[in-house]
């Protein structure tokens, strides 16, 4: 799922229903109106402290859609920089992959969808790593 994939509208509204939360509980919440909250259902992004919010009210971590994201889609790390003690950004490193994006990358190997060498030239994941995934996967 490419960030141009990510309809974050459409899995709040998803995730409302999974939660049954009422309408009236998410106006009250975000203090408008519920044609606003009908509206924040239609839209592909939104400003991060509603996000926030909506990420409070459903006890989901929406943000993590984006930085699976950036993890899967983002060039390695020493081609962006070598100049880390020089920013004043946090510094995170890319390698460091999650248990969705390592299930997510064995699903894509598993059903035939990429080979092992597309998931590496495509993710820029090292081929140790992948391999040591295969490994414990099959445990």
């Amino acid at each position: 799922m490419n960030f141009k994939d990510i309809n974050i509208g459409l899995m709040l509204h998803k995730r409302a229903l999974e939660c049954e939360i009422e309408m009236s509980r998410l106006c009250k919440f975000f203090g408008c109106s519920e044609q606003d909250i009908l509206d924040m259902y239609t839209v592909k992004s939104l400003d991060c402290e509603i996000l926030l919010k909506w990420s409070r009210i459903l006890e989901y971590d929406f943000f993590r859609i984006y930085t699976q994201n950036l993890i899967l889609y983002s060039p390695p790390s020493a081609i962006i920089t070598n100049d880390k003690e020089s920013s004043q950004m946090p510094y995170f490193r890319k390698n460091i992959y999650t248990k969705e994006v390592i299930n997510f990358i064995l699903e894509l190997i598993e059903s035939g969808e990429k080979t092992k060498n597309q998931i590496i030239e495509e993710y820029n994941i090292p081929k140790t790593t992948l391999y040591k995934w295969i490994e414990k996967n099959r445990k």
